[in-house]
């Protein structure tokens, strides 16, 4: 299971970018005796759930179909784009997966303190 921020990036910070996710994940499959021939992919997310920003979703939904084809890994399943954030379930050994939308996240994300405007006398924990 792999969950990227961006689809390629100009090398710094590696592990954000899906070329570099997609890679380490069939390596290490791989290396751990599965047959490339029986990989299957099921893609969820894309979601623009900030109306602000580029749609960074649909760039990396773009990029994750490219990916599989050219490797030649089907997409078994698939539940893209939208505007509301997933929340993913995986089992590994039967492959079943379950996704619960997020109605709250842009809510959340939008009534976050800006940390400038934070009181000096107030504590923000990460």
């Amino acid at each position: 299971m792999n969950h990227f921020l961006l689809a390629d990036g100009d090398g710094q910070e590696a592990m954000r970018y899906g070329v570099y996710a997609m890679e380490i994940l069939i390596n290490d499959l791989l290396k751990m005796g599965a047959s490339r021939d029986r990989l299957q992919a099921k893609l969820f997310g894309g979601a623009k759930i900030m109306e602000r920003l580029n749609d960074i979703g649909a760039e990396n939904a773009r990029f994750a179909r490219k990916f599989l084809a050219t490797e030649g890994i089907p997409v078994v399943g698939e539940s893209l784009g939208g505007r509301r954030a997933r929340r993913i379930e995986f089992w590994p050994v039967g492959g079943r997966a379950r996704q619960r939308e997020i109605d709250q996240f842009v809510e959340a994300v939008a009534a976050r303190p800006n940390p400038r405007q934070v009181a000096d006398d107030a504590i923000e924990l990460f």
